[in-house]
């Protein structure tokens, strides 16, 4: 845990940044992180600490977080006065009144974001190169009109234009193809030059595309043959490439974190929950199936929800619901009724456990298949908390698309899903698949394409 320094040390970087209220909750260490540099804190944000840290979410735990490592500060100084940080800069809290900033915005309903403004501005009037760190978009408007510099909190960013996909297609000369089918491995292929533990490739031949071989990049053996290229899943027939390689990961005891991302009506959950029903529930490879996601609304909140915890948690796991009714009737040819009581028994079934992310914090959870779906919603903060929950030969599969966030604080880049590709790629315990084709229905695949 970081700790102040034993002596105060000036600021060298001729910066000094002035932190909202959501970097803090995004990231709970972010006070540290601006090296050598003076950060300060506006005494509003504090105030709006409070106000959530009663929170039984996970912003309520950052926050509380955020709360205990300023107490600890206080043990260099006077927060008002400034103390000093380990990375040589200093931290300090101020407050001062609306009247630096336009009377339209001092009598706005946003007060609060009003008051970090005239901080801003109060500190910038000073002398110092002032910089606001915001993750709500809007505020970062209204500084730079008002003449701040402003910047989104980027240290946990990835690039999503160039996010590792986990697979490409390459050429190979018809010997080639021919030796991978019969040594069943391709050493040494350089095409191969750059690619990661755990990528896929399409092998298409330069005489003739329809000769054609999937493989899995596996060092020090250069490229190897699927061992599930054909295999259902559940009663699931793969339906593309993408599909293969996804299932590929799935069944593969390996590959302890796999990272499924893409479009909508790809396949992500459904593929998800096949693999681990099968190996749950007819195998017995893991103890339970452990499934959950993030409780986000898309759109306006519906407020409070009736009922005990599972009552509530039915509304928001509806998803699951209805593609494990779907896994039950593959064929699509029996009764309606039946269907539902084959899913509702799956669900009640002992081995099958569904929980809110907000309830997972501190349980340790050794052999389980564990779905994170809608990972595109959680912080980088938040899916290192919950993957570090993972035991001994527990399984941690995550699903999303970067594209559909409904976090007001998370984008493409900034989300932890995005975050943990760019971080765990070429790790031999991780897989990631990025899927770019629709299978629902023609009407989703349109939808994604052009709305």
């Amino acid at each position: 845990m970081p700790q102040p320094a034993p002596s105060a040390s000036a600021p060298s970087s001729g910066k000094t940044f002035v932190l909202d209220t959501n970097v803090l909750i995004h990231d709970p260490e972010s006070m540290f992180r601006f090296q050598r540099s003076a950060v300060v804190l506006p005494l509003t944000v504090i105030e709006e600490l409070d106000q959530f840290k009663r929170l039984k979410d996970d912003r309520g735990v950052s926050v509380r977080r955020v709360i205990r490592l300023l107490d600890r500060l206080r043990s260099g100084g006077k927060l008002t006065d400034g103390v000093p940080l380990q990375h040589g800069g200093r931290l300090s809290i101020e407050y001062r009144k609306l009247e630096r900033l336009p009377l339209t915005l001092g009598n706005h309903s946003a007060k609060k974001d009003n008051e970090i403004l005239a901080t801003a501005l109060y500190l910038k009037e000073k002398g110092q190169r002032v910089v606001l760190i915001s993750k709500d978009i809007n505020l970062r408007i209204k500084a730079e009109v008002l003449g701040l510099e402003v910047e989104d909190y980027e240290r946990e960013k990835a690039p999503v234009e160039s996010l590792h996909k986990g697979w490409k297609e390459l050429t190979a000369s018809p010997e080639s193809i021919d030796r991978f089918y019969r040594d069943r491995r391709l050493a040494n292929f350089e095409g191969a030059g750059g690619m990661l533990h755990n990528d896929f490739v399409i092998l298409k031949s330069e005489g003739d595309r329809s000769q054609s071989a999937l493989a899995r990049f596996k060092p020090p053996e250069g490229l190897v043959p699927l061992e599930h290229a054909g295999q259902k899943t559940w009663g699931i027939q793969p339906l593309n490439v993408q599909q293969k390689f996804a299932v590929e990961l799935l069944l593969d005891k390996s590959v302890n974190l796999a990272a499924l991302v893409g479009v909508p009506g790809s396949g992500k959950t459904l593929l998800s929950l096949a693999a681990g029903l099968e190996q749950t529930i007819e195998h017995s490879d893991y103890r339970r199936l452990l499934i959950s996601r993030p409780i986000i609304p898309v759109g306006r909140d519906i407020g409070y929800l009736p009922g005990d915890k599972q009552e509530k948690l039915a509304t928001w796991m509806g998803a699951i619901k209805d593609n494990i009714e779907f896994l039950c009737d593959v064929s699509g040819k029996s009764p309606s009724e039946e269907i539902q009581a084959q899913a509702v028994d799956i669900l009640q079934s002992d081995k099958i456990e569904i929980e809110a992310v907000s309830f997972l914090r501190g349980r340790s959870l050794p052999g389980v298949y564990f779905i994170i779906d809608d990972a595109q919603n959680l912080t980088p903060h938040e899916i290192k908390t919950i993957i570090s929950r993972a035991g001994e030969g527990t399984k941690v599969v995550l699903t999303g698309d970067p594209y559909q966030i409904d976090n007001p604080y998370l984008d493409a880049s900034s989300n932890g899903l995005s975050n943990l590709v760019d971080r765990f790629k070429g790790q031999p315990i991780f897989g990631v698949v990025k899927f770019d084709k629709t299978e629902r229905s023609r009407l989703a695949d349109l939808a994604g394409k052009l709305l």
